[in-house]
C-alpha cells in the first residue's frame, strides 16, 4: 500500500499579490525536492507544474495538494526534515487558520492515482468522524494493516 495525503490552505491574499510573493516563488523548488524526496511516488500537477490552479473547494482561495509516498516515514521526513518545514513555520504569514482538519492521509493500493474528489471525500470523512483507519491525520498513524483489517 501507498500513503496518499491531501492539504489545503486559505490563501490571505491572491496568489500574484506581492505578500505571497516569496511562497509562490518557492512553489517549484520545493515541488521538485519533494519529487527527489525518498518515498515519494506522485503529486497532482497541471500543465504550469503545480497544483495553485485546480479548484477542489467553492472558495476561490482554498488551493490544495496532493501527493503519494511509500510510506508515512518518507512523506514525514520531506514535510519535517527538508527545506519545506522552513515553508510550514511560516504559513501563517500566508494562509488562513482553518478550524477543521486542512489535511487527510489515506492508504490506497499501489499503482492507484487518487482523484481530487477522493480526496475531498477522505477529508469530509475525516472531519465528520475523526481519526480512522480509512482517513486520518499524523496524530493516529494507523497503518497500511491497520486499515486492511478495517471495515471502513
Amino acid at each position: 500500500m501507498h500513503l496518499a495525503q491531501l492539504n489545503i490552505a486559505k490563501a490571505k491574499y491572491s496568489l500574484e499579490d506581492p505578500e505571497i510573493k516569496e511562497f509562490v516563488d518557492n512553489l517549484e523548488p520545493v515541488n521538485n525536492l519533494a519529487e527527489l524526496s525518498d518515498g515519494f511516488v506522485w503529486r497532482l500537477k497541471d500543465e504550469s507544474g503545480d497544483a495553485t490552479n485546480i479548484k477542489a473547494f467553492s472558495d476561490p482561495n482554498v488551493i490544495v495538494n496532493m501527493s503519494v509516498w511509500a510510506s508515512i516515514d518518507a512523506l514525514k521526513n520531506f514535510i519535517f526534515r527538508t527545506h519545506h518545514r522552513d515553508f510550514l513555520r511560516r504559513k501563517k504569514e500566508w494562509f488562513h487558520n482553518i478550524p477543521e482538519d486542512s489535511y487527510v492521509l489515506w492508504w490506497i493500493p499501489i499503482g492507484h492515482i487518487p482523484t481530487i474528489e477522493e480526496a475531498v471525500i477522505k477529508l469530509e470523512f475525516l472531519r465528520d468522524n475523526g481519526d480512522t483507519p480509512n482517513a486520518f491525520t499524523f496524530k493516529s498513524n494507523f497503518s497500511a494493516s491497520e486499515f486492511l483489517a478495517s471495515d471502513t
